[in-house]
């Protein structure tokens, strides 16, 4: 009788605590592994969605042409560029099957979104323009969840120097030297957005008369002269 004695009520009790105790362990290790994939998973998708808008507004930015979208307030005065610490608005060449029917205006706005501030890309074709056709189509979001973001823009003062920062571009018969887009994101995105200084790759005669109201008729007409050339040589 004494060697068929089963298990006590405490020890029963305590195989039951130890038991609870290691399956708590083992769950919060699990949980803890769980988030820290699913936190790696999301800093790698920011991380791409950054890296992609990145280039994008790089690239965008790098090969903005002095063509003209609209006529300025004043007479003669072509509109090739407009920039705020808001918006900026161009014309460049779109990227792969966006790019049929030739340049397009192109608008890079910071607006406000359902997770914070949002990046957003409208465009439209250049060939018979107008304001309108840019919001015919509902925007392309480049990037969300932004806390604050600020474009600024380089260019050349009275004396043909080089100038510091602005965040509003007065002249808008010509390009600027330099885009800058400074961005910070909310605080559950953990990767940083890289300070982007794009340079505009363009002929130099695009940046001439400075100091003016905007482009020259002969400027502008050799620019466009030599754009044209050089595509011919490319083709």
């Amino acid at each position: 009788m004494k060697g068929n004695r089963g298990f006590t009520l405490v020890e029963l009790l305590l195989a039951l605590t130890l038991m609870s105790m290691l399956l708590s362990l083992a769950y919060g290790g699990l949980r803890a592994s769980t988030r820290a994939a699913d936190k790696g998973q999301s800093i790698l998708e920011d991380s791409s969605r950054i890296r992609m808008a990145h280039q994008f507004v790089r690239k965008q930015v790098n090969q903005m042409a002095p063509l003209a979208y609209m006529e300025g307030d004043m007479p003669d005065e072509r509109v090739v560029f407009e920039g705020d610490a808001q918006r900026i608005r161009f014309v460049a060449s779109m990227p792969g099957y966006l790019g049929f029917g030739g340049p397009q205006v192109q608008e890079l706005e910071i607006v406000d979104g359902e997770y914070g501030q949002s990046l957003v890309l409208s465009h439209a074709l250049l060939q018979n323009f107008e304001e309108a056709d840019l919001y015919e189509r509902d925007p392309i979001i480049l990037m969300e969840k932004i806390q604050s973001a600020e474009f600024s823009f380089l260019g050349l003062d009275e004396t043909g120097e080089v100038s510091g920062w602005a965040s509003q571009w007065e002249t808008t018969g010509i390009l600027p030297r330099a885009v800058s887009l400074e961005l910070e994101f909310t605080e559950d995105v953990y990767i940083q957005w890289p300070l982007l200084v794009a340079s505009v790759r363009v002929d130099p005669t695009a940046f001439v008369n400075q100091a003016g109201s905007g482009v020259t008729d002969k400027s502008y007409k050799t620019t466009i002269k030599n754009m044209m050339q050089k595509g011919m040589k490319q083709k």
